[in-house]
């Protein structure tokens, strides 16, 4: 079982629906960019950065990788933000001295009409030495992921759910949340990273706080929700709080607790309205 977990463009919004909102995201610079594909050839791609004017980048469609996969990998949001990384103040691009000469797209795979993963080998070389980077990147991108706590009769429950994809059956204001990930310190760029190193994927850890009846408790038990024709079957679970934290072996429950914990502990929860 887990907290309700969105890909981080899609957020909840008063009792029991889902509202989807747009993540705004800022300008990005222009690259450009060719394709080929020859049907005795693997599929190719021509790209050039800002940073490597020049010096274009190819771009290889592994053995099984389809056409439309290809294009799809290529015009994402995931591959685009990685090359924006590269590229960032931090990024290993940034200082000139290495260079990324070639990416081998290995696997695709979709969730409905998005990208759900993204698996590609990266060719980075240090100009000076001529030495190879390891550049395996497994692509998923940001989430957010929402702690929701209601207090009902003196008792405060935690609601899960053992599949989350859009839908949820539970609605909740985005004006009423609190984002536990903006109280870390801003070196960590306010998020948290399950798996540094081996993932992309970022998440940003969000807390609602409500008060129900015991009949909202009662019918929240066990309700099934989501688009059955897409794949889509949830079932929600309400359990008390204090005993949350032994129920579950999700990461992201255990971190959103500690969170929780730390932040409440720490006076930096603002006051219920």
């Amino acid at each position: 079982m887990s907290l309700l977990r969105v890909p981080k463009r899609l957020l909840l919004g008063s009792s029991l629906s889902l509202s989807i909102l747009n993540q705004t995201r800022k300008p990005r610079r222009p690259f450009c960019f060719n394709m080929s594909s020859e049907s005795s050839q693997p599929l190719t791609h021509s790209l050039t950065l800002p940073t490597q004017l020049g010096q274009p980048i190819k771009i290889i469609a592994a053995p099984g990788v389809s056409d439309s996969q290809f294009r799809t990998a290529i015009e994402s949001s995931l591959f685009k933000q990685w090359l924006k990384n590269l590229e960032s103040e931090n990024g290993i691009l940034a200082t000139g001295s290495f260079l990324l000469k070639q990416v081998l797209v290995q696997g695709v795979d979709m969730f409905g009409q998005r990208i759900g993963f993204l698996k590609f080998k990266a060719d980075i070389f240090e100009k000076e030495t001529g030495q190879k980077i390891p550049g395996i990147v497994f692509a998923r991108g940001p989430a957010v992921t929402v702690l929701i706590l209601l207090s009902s009769e003196g008792e405060t429950y935690a609601v899960l759910t053992e599949q989350v994809e859009e839908e949820t059956g539970i609605h909740l204001k985005l004006g009423d949340m609190v984002d536990l990930t903006a109280f870390l310190d801003p070196s960590t760029g306010g998020r948290v990273f399950p798996s540094p190193g081996g993932c992309d994927e970022e998440i940003s850890v969000f807390l609602y706080r409500g008060c129900v009846g015991k009949e909202i408790i009662t019918k929240l038990q066990g309700k099934e929700t989501g688009l059955r024709e897409h794949g889509e079957l949830i079932k929600v679970h309400v359990v008390p709080y204090k005993e949350l934290w032994r129920m579950t072996a999700d990461a992201k429950v255990l971190m959103a607790i500690a969170l929780y914990e730390m932040a409440k502990g720490g006076g930096l929860l603002p006051l219920k309205n």
